[in-house]
């Protein structure tokens, strides 16, 4: 099991990272729809190859036959490998490419939001603000654990949906 869920999580990082570039590239070059339409189709596609990891791994090392528990295993561990190694790419990117763009970006969307019509939205955007400054006393490395965190949870909350549809039973013979 460890091995497979170490070779297909490498291989769900390179789309992670596909993820990362096709979002955070406009920091480099400015602002692409198409790039953003990518990121949003990598995004939904991180389910259904993590099941078709699953089954293969299923078919392949388990000869058609998991139980529920060794399914969200298997898909835990490989979730939390594929964050591993993507998170190599994040410490890089915020350590040498980023020079502020994230909070930059973060801002502007803050500042675009009219607050004069909305009462309540005062203190929601002041709130924002103040955790925008917090953001900005963290180090790439506190960035890249963060999202590595961030990664693992929801990557572990998405291996039980998908032990759900990969586990099957052996046939019993009457």
């Amino acid at each position: 099991m460890q091995r497979y869920a170490m070779l297909f999580g490498a291989y769900m990082s390179i789309l992670w990272i596909c993820k990362f570039i096709f979002f955070f590239l406009p920091a480099l070059q400015g602002p692409n729809d198409v790039l953003f339409l990518l990121f949003m189709m990598a995004t939904l596609f991180v389910p259904f190859l993590g099941y078709y990891y699953a089954k293969r791994y299923r078919d392949l090392s388990c000869e058609g036959v998991i139980s529920f528990a060794s399914a969200w295993l298997f898909t835990a561990f490989m979730y939390v490998c594929a964050a591993l190694l993507t998170s190599i790419v994040h410490y890089v990117y915020f350590r040498y490419f980023d020079q502020g763009y994230v909070i930059g970006q973060l801002r502007a969307i803050i500042d675009a939001i009219p607050t004069e019509e909305v009462p309540l939205a005062a203190s929601y955007m002041e709130t924002m603000d103040n955790n925008i400054d917090m953001l900005e006393t963290l180090t790439p490395f506190d960035i890249m654990i963060t999202m590595l965190v961030q990664n693992i949870y929801y990557g572990v909350w998405l291996s039980l949906f998908t032990a759900l549809f990969v586990m099957r039973r052996e046939k019993r013979l009457r």
